[in-house]
């Protein structure tokens, strides 16, 4: 059995857990995070806490005890304090402009790169090269982070590119010339 599974997520009182049979849906100050689940599991909930438990010995449930129940504590956290990454573009001409509910990017491309947001995730622009996704979907967030990333990752030569904050790029050195 997991270790992580048995644990109980404890509810706070400003969020509210909806649980009907394999979906589960939590809503609180950030936003409402719905999920469904397989039927490997059995989810149970209280009143103040959630409990998640296998349905039978197999190796799939066995697999998706623990995962079930931290995606649970995930969207329990997100809907308290939204999950926040941070971009940063790197190059001369690079910049990024929120218009409405799209982000247009440029990326040094002979086309701007326009990259429609989802409806519960909030991006913001500051100074044109800095980018603050936030949102109470965990896994969201960090796809969103990810997709804006893939349209020009950063180079090793010249580092320029987008790069999530606080990440490591390892610079090459350029062509040795002869001599």
């Amino acid at each position: 059995m997991s270790r992580i599974g048995k644990l109980p997520i404890a509810i706070p009182g400003t969020v509210k857990v909806t649980v009907a049979g394999g979906n589960v849906s939590v809503s609180g100050a950030a936003g409402v995070v719905s999920q469904s689940f397989g039927d490997a599991v059995e989810i149970k909930f209280d009143g103040s806490a959630v409990e998640v438990f296998p349905k039978d010995d197999s190796r799939h449930a066995a697999a998706m005890h623990g995962t079930v129940r931290a995606i649970i504590n995930n969207m329990v956290q997100g809907v308290q304090k939204p999950y926040v990454r941070d971009l940063e573009i790197q190059g001369v001409g690079f910049k990024a402009i929120l218009k409405g509910n799209v982000l247009d990017l440029a990326l040094g491309y002979s086309h701007p790169v326009l990259y429609p947001i989802p409806e519960s995730i909030k991006v913001t622009v500051k100074d044109g090269t800095a980018i603050h996704v936030e949102g109470a979907d965990k896994f969201l967030v960090g796809k969103v982070t990810v997709d804006i990333k893939r349209f020009y990752p950063v180079e090793p030569y010249k580092c320029k590119g987008v790069r999530i904050v606080g990440e490591r790029v390892r610079r090459k050195e350029g062509k040795k010339s002869a001599k």
